[in-house]
């Protein structure tokens, strides 16, 4: 049973339709994977063992008649940011405590449409707030991977932590993340996996509990760059419930897939070569550098003059949107309830108890830069250097450049319970300090898996593509997984 959780998506749908097994034989072997790894990595907050094991008896029908969808009989498992009828959907809070949505997400009925098999809930920041998947109700995710001779706990990244795990430690095929400052990009640098985020408006955000909704988007996290594409080309889609998402055309994805990228211009900005950057770092974006050089691109210096200024504005648009969403968890229709002396007093009781630290640290910031005698201070400027930013990037684009390189993370993953970041959030908000730019700018971009570091842990390269240019991005993206090879933990848990 432990080779059929080896396969990629790629490989058990081709071995599905030869019937050289049962999509319930599949989803069995990720239930009993997880059932023994779960309580050692804690990826998943919920296992819908029953509902996954009817999906995929539902899919085995279908393929014996020679049906079936993109996805068909593949155990996926779900971020718990996505609503799944029915089904535990708490945004890992405390003050979502026994939401159970009566309706399905966009994105996850895209997915049961194409014949995917539901495994269960994903651990993650709650609310999508963190980097390391430490703020969650649920407690902290555990990444598989480990440093040479050690036996510390390390973390996943973060948000989308128990997708990555999941993914990275084989307890499902593939996994649904979301990412508003890096938290698909990250986490999958962090542990050997490949994660994508679209560009804004590719994945629709309707039934995707909101964090800053100018931010975030879905997308997946997978094993190598071939899922990514199947996974993305069944996540994506235009939705009349949300006015954000954009009716464009979606490519064809894994058609892209080993296509040259000879005569390709990569750009690579200054501004990334950070003080302090670690020397590991530094030479992995080298080696990418020479690996489309050796595939034939042309490598073009790029500046991109705003980018010292993403971090901070992030960290006021953000919490100023999160503020706003966030206010409508007061206790009253559903979740966490502490009933107060008068309405009043119970908001104020829920929302105490029911907020992390995390989440409440962003909450009042956010309040803070949209208040009176604040707002231009703080949220307008920010937004003024959102513009900034996104226009950068148009002329690197329209100069000729066709995509973007930079590293994924400054780092390898760090522990859990790290003493500098628990006494310093800034020390944290700087894991996201090579991704933020691509959610202000709304562009698309891929984390890749490009090495190890000294301790043996993996270390990404991101490629940021042109709007709705996901096809370039995975064109490109192969050439690095092709260069670097596969990267698996070794098995401990």
């Amino acid at each position: 049973m432990t080779e059929l959780t080896s396969l990629t998506i790629s490989q058990a749908t081709k071995k599905l339709k030869a019937k050289e097994f049962t999509a319930l034989e599949l989803t069995d072997a990720y239930l009993s994977a997880t059932e023994k790894a779960n309580e050692v990595l804690n990826a998943y907050v919920v296992q819908s063992d029953d509902k996954a094991r009817e999906m995929a008896t539902a899919s085995d029908a279908r393929l014996a008649k020679g049906e079936g969808g993109a996805l068909e009989g593949i155990p996926l498992g779900i971020k718990d940011l996505f609503a799944t009828k029915d089904i535990h959907t708490q945004a890992c809070s405390h003050i979502l405590d026994n939401f159970k949505p009566r309706y399905e997400s966009t994105v996850t009925q895209n997915l049961w449409d194409d014949g995917a098999v539901m495994l269960g809930k994903l651990n993650m920041d709650e609310f999508a707030m963190g980097s390391s998947n430490e703020t969650s109700f649920y407690g902290p995710v555990t990444n598989p991977w480990r440093n040479k001779g050690s036996n510390q706990a390390l973390v996943p990244g973060g948000s989308s932590g128990g997708s990555a795990t999941a993914v990275a430690a084989h307890l499902c095929a593939g996994a649904t993340a979301t990412d508003t400052g890096g938290s698909i990009r990250q986490p999958a640098a962090f542990t050997g996996t490949v994660g994508i985020k679209p560009t804004y408006g590719r994945c629709s955000r309707w039934g995707i509990v909101a964090f800053a909704s100018s931010l975030d988007q879905a997308g997946p996290i997978t094993r190598d760059v071939r899922d990514a594409a199947i996974m993305l080309k069944s996540m994506a889609s235009v939705d009349e419930k949300d006015t954000t998402s954009v009716d464009m055309p979606i490519g064809d994805y894994e058609g892209a897939i080993g296509n040259s990228v000879k005569g390709m211009k990569i750009g690579i900005p200054k501004e990334y070569r950070r003080d302090g950057m670690p020397e590991e770092i530094e030479t992995l974006w080298q080696q990418g550098i020479d690996w489309f050089r050796d595939a034939g691109a042309e490598i073009v210096d790029i500046s991109l003059p705003h980018t010292v200024y993403a971090l901070p504005a992030y960290y006021i648009v953000a919490p100023a949107e999160a503020s706003s969403n966030l206010a409508r968890y007061d206790g009253v229709r559903y979740g966490l309830r502490i009933d107060g002396n008068d309405i009043t007093d119970t908001y104020e009781r829920t929302r105490a108890e029911g907020f992390g630290d995390e989440v409440r640290r962003r909450i009042l910031i956010g309040t803070y830069v949209l208040s009176s005698g604040y707002y231009d201070a703080y949220y307008l400027r920010a937004q003024k250097v959102r513009t900034l930013i996104k226009r950068d990037f148009e002329n690197a684009f329209n100069d000729g450049i066709d995509m973007i390189l930079t590293p994924s993370t400054p780092s390898a993953a760090f522990a859990i319970g790290d003493e500098e970041m628990a006494a310093d959030p800034v020390k944290m908000f700087l894991n996201d300090v090579f991704t933020v730019t691509v959610n202000m700018a709304g562009l698309p971009g891929i984390s890749v898996p490009a090495g190890l570091d000294k301790g043996g842990l993996p270390l990404g390269l991101q490629l940021i593509g042109k709007p709705f240019a996901e096809e370039e991005l995975f064109q490109a993206a192969y050439v690095i997984e092709q260069a670097a090879g596969g990267f698996v933990a070794d098995k401990w848990w």
